[in-house]
């Protein structure tokens, strides 16, 4: 199913400011604070030399840019934040799904490059690959679309046929064309599917209760397995029903 929301509440679920789990999302690892950190240096001592050495005197305005420039490795992972929200709340309307989840694949992604030199002196490039989950989520009317996010260790608890709620975003008042969608919520085993945490979880979680009717009861229902040749759609999948193995995780 497929339930329009308000605009209100749609900025109750994904805020204007970064929350802490978008915080610690973009806070990364201790490369992006040292990268943070080189940013700060650099742009107070551009302040400082606009001050002290080519004699610009703003009073006030040059010690809060000092402030401000000195502490970007604190407050930049909000400002990234920040602006990965506003891009989704830049869609005029937004709408609660609930359908299942239809299919579960693994695949390796290149998510980065090093170059290095061996012990030759030659220089070689390390390709990083990271292993995904992708879901395939839809409902009874034919709508589906597909998540990517990095595999973890709880992910292999998620099966076909299970429940999936998600936000989906759209420039349309009917929501006939979906822009983006959100991370996957799977409720049955209290789930978060999500390369970035873009909602206020405890909030939609609420909003999925306060919309659930009578009419739930067909999702509780098993659903029938495709046959093995339904599953020809993507040559990348798993053939069997066990699409996970312990050498994935």
């Amino acid at each position: 199913m497929l339930i329009p929301l308000t605009r209100e509440k749609f900025d109750q679920l994904i805020p204007l400011i970064g929350t802490g789990p978008q915080y610690k999302y973009y806070w990364g690892n201790f490369s992006k604070l040292l990268q943070r950190l080189l940013i700060s240096v650099v742009a107070a001592a551009v302040v400082l030399l606009l001050r002290f050495v080519l004699g610009l005197n703003f009073g006030p305005l040059v010690f809060v840019l000092g402030l401000v420039s000195a502490f970007y490795w604190l407050w930049g992972p909000v400002f990234q934040a920040s602006v990965r929200n506003n891009k989704c709340r830049r869609y005029k309307y937004c709408g609660f799904f609930r359908g299942r989840v239809m299919d579960i694949w693994i695949t390796e992604e290149l998510v980065g490059k090093q170059e290095t030199v061996n012990g030759k002196g030659e220089l070689v490039i390390v390709e990083n690959r990271e292993k995904r989950i992708n879901l395939e989520v839809g409902d009874e009317t034919g709508f589906t679309a597909e998540y990517q996010a990095p595999l973890q260790v709880a992910y292999k608890a998620v099966t076909r046929g299970q429940i999936a709620e998600m936000l989906v975003l759209s420039n349309r008042a009917d929501l006939s064309r979906i822009e983006e969608i959100t991370d996957i919520y799977i409720p049955n085993r209290n789930i978060w599917i999500s390369d970035y945490p873009y909602l206020q979880r405890d909030f939609f979680i609420e909003v999925g209760k306060r919309l659930r009717d009578d009419d739930d009861d067909e999702y509780d229902r098993p659903r029938r397995r495709r046959r093995p040749q339904e599953d020809t759609r993507r040559n990348t999948r798993r053939r069997n029903d066990d699409w996970s193995t312990e050498e994935d995780y």
